[in-house]
C-alpha cells in the first residue's frame, strides 16, 4: 500500500493538481476526446461503433485507400471482445470495496490523495452521511450492472476498440474516487465508523428526493436490460419504455449519475462538480452511442421505423 500511495503522490505532484482537479480534468478531456473522434465519419465508423452496429454502412470508408486510411484501419483492428464490458463492473465493485476499507481505516492510499487537496476543496466538504450514502449508491450500481452483465449475456463475436475498453476501466476506477473525494475535508478530521450506517437522522430534502430518483432510474434501466436480453433477435423494441425513445436505458444511466451529483453536493453548492463532470462524460458517451444506434435502426428497418424517435429521454434528439 505504501508503494501505491507513493506512486499516487508522485502522479499528483507531477500534474500540479490535486485529486479533485485531476478527476474533473480527466472526465472533461475524455468527453472532449470522444466527441472529437465522433465528428469525422472516418474515425467514428472505425473507433466508436461496436457490436451489431459495426456492420452499419452509413459512415463508410474512403473509396481510394491512402496511407492515412491504412493506418486508421490498422489501429481499428486493435480490438477486444465485447464481453469485456463485464470488466468495467468488476472494476467498479472492486473499487468500491477497496475504498470502503481505505476510508474506514484511513489507509495510506486515502491519506496520499486526501492530504494533497487544496484548502478550498477541503473546506467545502461533504458530510460523512453524504459520503456514505453516495458510496452505497455507487456500490449498488456497480453490483447490479455486474450481475446484469453476467446474467443477461449471450454468446457473441462482437468486439470493441481497445481504447474504449481502457477508457471504460479508467472511468469506473476514477468514479470510485470521485464518489468520496469532495468529502475529504470531513474524512480527514472525523472518523468514519459503522455508526454512520445507522442513518438515525432524518435525511435532508435533497437526499429525500434524489435517492428515490436514483432507485427509480436503476429499476427502469434494469427493466430495459431484461427486455433487451429477452429478445430473440435484434428488432425494433415494442416495450413501453422504448416507444419513441431509442435508448431509454442510456437515459436512465444519465439520471443515475446526475442524482449522485445532486446528493453529493457540498454545503452551499447546488451540485458536486466532480460528479457533474462525471455525468457530462456519461451523457456525451451514451448520447453518441444512441445516435449510432438510431442510424443502425434506420438502415436495418427503414426510416419510418424510428422516425422522430428521441435519443435517450423525451425531448432530446
Amino acid at each position: 500500500m505504501d508503494f501505491i500511495a507513493h506512486r499516487v503522490d508522485c502522479v499528483l505532484e507531477a500534474t500540479g493538481m490535486d485529486a479533485v482537479d485531476a478527476l474533473r480534468t480527466f472526465y472533461v478531456l475524455a468527453a472532449a476526446t470522444t466527441l472529437s473522434v465522433s465528428i469525422p465519419g472516418s474515425l467514428r465508423s472505425r473507433f466508436l461503433v461496436y457490436g451489431p452496429r459495426a456492420t452499419s454502412t452509413g459512415f463508410g470508408s474512403p473509396s481510394q485507400p491512402s496511407v492515412t486510411s491504412g493506418l486508421l484501419d490498422y489501429l481499428a483492428t486493435w480490438r477486444v471482445p465485447h464481453s469485456y464490458f463485464a470488466q468495467f463492473y468488476i472494476a467498479s465493485v472492486l473499487s468500491s470495496a477497496f475504498w470502503a476499507l481505505q476510508l474506514f481505516s484511513r489507509g495510506s492510499v486515502f491519506q496520499a490523495i486526501a492530504s494533497r487537496l487544496s484548502l478550498e476543496h477541503q473546506q467545502q466538504s461533504m458530510s460523512l452521511n453524504q459520503t456514505l450514502v453516495c458510496w452505497i449508491l455507487l456500490a449498488m450500481q456497480g453490483a447490479r450492472r455486474l450481475w446484469e452483465s453476467l446474467t443477461f449475456s449471450k454468446p457473441s463475436s462482437s468486439q470493441m476498440w481497445f481504447v474504449h475498453w481502457l477508457l471504460g476501466i479508467g472511468f469506473y476506477l476514477a468514479t470510485g474516487v470521485a464518489i468520496w473525494i469532495e468529502g475529504s475535508g470531513t474524512l480527514l478530521t472525523e472518523d468514519l465508523t459503522l455508526e454512520h450506517v445507522q442513518m438515525t437522522n432524518a435525511p435532508k430534502l435533497r437526499t429525500f428526493l434524489c435517492v428515490p430518483l436514483f432507485l427509480i432510474a436503476s429499476g427502469l434501466q434494469h427493466d430495459c436490460h431484461h427486455y433487451l436480453f429477452s429478445l430473440k433477435k435484434y428488432t425494433v423494441p415494442d416495450h413501453p419504455m422504448f416507444r419513441g425513445v431509442v435508448c431509454p436505458h442510456y437515459g436512465a444511466e444519465c439520471v443515475i449519475y446526475l442524482s449522485l451529483a445532486l446528493v453529493a453536493a457540498p454545503p452551499g453548492q447546488i451540485v458536486n462538480k466532480t460528479l457533474l463532470a462525471c455525468f457530462v462524460f456519461v451523457a456525451v458517451n451514451l448520447g453518441l452511442t444512441a445516435r449510432t444506434t438510431r442510424q443502425w435502426y434506420t438502415e436495418k428497418f427503414g426510416k419510418d421505423a424510428v422516425q422522430g424517435w428521441w435519443l435517450m429521454i423525451p425531448g432530446i434528439y
